[in-house]
């Protein structure tokens, strides 16, 4: 596994990132830089499972599933990966098993600075890093428009 981070500071409160990041409609709109059409099942408190899905053209979905670790609103979220799902079908034993993803929303002066901290399996770390950086980016842009 491999450790990420990536931060960016906002002009918005951190209730404001939080509720830009999560909520299901701006979700689905900054979650285009990993794959278009990408959402999530579930809800984000703390020991909830939830799915992250995307479409595939055979109209099944893949993704990823978890569980909600530690949830503390506005502040920080942390999800641990149960396993992967290919073609609508979980799968306990591939490479996302045990991975770890978080988000933590510190403000400042108006600012909020959003962390995301993420163990990756090693063959993942290079498309996280071109591809994450893209997505902060959205947040950023979508909670400074809103």
């Amino acid at each position: 596994m491999e450790n990420l981070r990536f931060s960016v500071d906002v002009d918005a409160s951190a209730q404001h990132v939080w509720n830009t990041m999560l909520n299901l409609d701006t979700y689905r709109e900054w979650t285009g830089a990993f794959h278009e059409g990408s959402t999530y099942e579930g809800c984000w408190n703390e020991g909830d499972e939830i799915r992250f899905v995307g479409p595939n053209d055979d109209g099944t979905q893949s993704g990823l599933f978890g569980t909600i670790v530690e949830s503390r609103p506005h502040e920080f979220v942390s999800v641990r990966y149960l396993g992967d799902i290919e073609k609508d079908v979980e799968n306990r034993d591939g490479s996302a098993v045990g991975m770890h993803e978080s988000y933590s929303f510190t403000e400042a002066g108006g600012v909020t600075t959003l962390v995301v901290d993420l163990e990756v399996p090693d063959e993942w770390a290079d498309d996280m890093r071109g591809m994450w950086p893209d997505a902060v980016a959205a947040i950023k842009r979508l909670a400074e428009q809103i």
